[in-house]
């Protein structure tokens, strides 16, 4: 079985440097693989947006009812795809990098594996998974932990 082919549309609408579609696709389809391990279509697409701290509060607000920039907002896709075919597009990430930047100094990480955390948990996201319940939070940080070290990264949540 082949893993599915994902395409990731990037946007940029801030000023400061953002990762491209071909640093963030592996990403995407590493939590893919892991959280659709036999149901995966063939090919999953995506949207990432990276924004400003103005767009990241003003969606915020409008999506959360929550007065600041957050770092990562996920956005299911409900379409249906048409009978026979083997495609699905998840949906869409809003990533406001400087709440990456400023939260990744904070918590002494590079910011190439703060992002890429963030593309797997909103990834996670778009295919249903959360963390409301401690158990769904411990299922999910476990995945997001086991996706990382597959893509050669720390523990996101080990304590610096």
């Amino acid at each position: 079985m082949h893993p599915p082919t994902v395409w990731v549309d990037r946007q940029k609408a801030t000023e400061l440097r953002c990762p491209s579609a071909q640093m963030l696709t592996p990403w995407a389809q590493a939590a893919i693989v892991a959280a659709l391990p036999q149901g995966a279509p063939a090919v999953v697409g995506l949207c990432v947006r990276f924004v400003d701290a103005e767009e990241g509060e003003a969606l915020n607000r409008q999506y959360r009812h929550k007065n600041y920039a957050t770092n990562v907002l996920s956005f299911p896709s409900d379409a249906p795809m048409p009978e026979g075919v083997d495609e699905r597009y998840l949906g869409d990430l809003i990533l406001c990098q400087p709440v990456l930047v400023q939260e990744s100094a904070a918590q002494n990480k590079s910011l190439r594996a703060h992002t890429a955390h963030l593309i797997v948990h909103g990834v996670l996201h778009l295919l249903g998974f959360d963390h409301e319940t401690t158990a769904e939070a411990e299922a999910m940080e476990a995945l997001e932990i086991h996706i990382m070290a597959g893509l050669g990264f720390e523990n996101p949540y080990r304590e610096r």
